[in-house]
């Protein structure tokens, strides 16, 4: 047994930081949002500053866009040319994506400092990214709204989480401790 715990020891370890990442990242996002009422329909204020940001994207697009609090459900109305195209809920603000690329990162250990730099640069990056989605599904939406389980439900979740998949490998690959290993062999 113990021979199997020394092979499998940096894997384990693995496991038990991503895992304690994500739940304690989990807990406390969870927290945040009980803050909100529900019952009242009151949205949180990240999702409400991410609808906001992505409509003022679409205007710099050259699209006139506006938003606004749906009174019936959690969410924030969004629309296109005076067509309503899209709602933006709490999942679309990206945050569960972003605890777990920063659960990830923080288990395939590297140094404090690129840690650090990595974390910021990604979550910078995708937030950002996501920013761009939202506006791109919702311009996508005013002209093709018949494709919208093709537009959201396949082609835009393929392309976040294969960024987030990318930064993963370049983690892995050039800054962690595992990159550093092995290029030293």
């Amino acid at each position: 047994m113990e021979k199997y715990y020394h092979q499998y020891k940096p894997f384990l370890f693995f496991l038990l930081k991503f895992f304690l990442s994500y739940i304690l990242l989990t807990v406390l996002y969870h927290a945040y949002l009980s803050r909100f009422d529900a019952t009242a329909f009151e949205v949180d204020s990240v999702t409400k500053v991410v609808a906001k940001q992505a409509q003022q994207l679409v205007q710099f697009f050259g699209y006139n866009s506006e938003i606004a609090e749906n009174a019936e459900q959690n969410s924030v109305k969004f629309f296109v040319e005076g067509k309503y195209v899209a709602r933006v809920v709490e999942g679309c603000n990206a945050i569960s994506v972003l605890i777990l690329f920063v659960a990830f990162v923080v288990a395939f250990k590297g140094t404090w400092k690129h840690t650090l730099l990595y974390l910021l640069f990604g979550i910078v990056f995708i937030y950002s990214l996501n920013i761009l989605r939202i506006a791109l599904i919702s311009i996508a939406l005013y002209f093709y709204p018949e494709q919208e389980h093709l537009i959201h439900g396949v082609l835009f979740p393929l392309f976040i989480y294969g960024v987030v998949f990318l930064l993963w490998v370049i983690w892995v690959n050039k800054f962690s401790s595992y990159a550093t290993k092995t290029t030293s062999k």
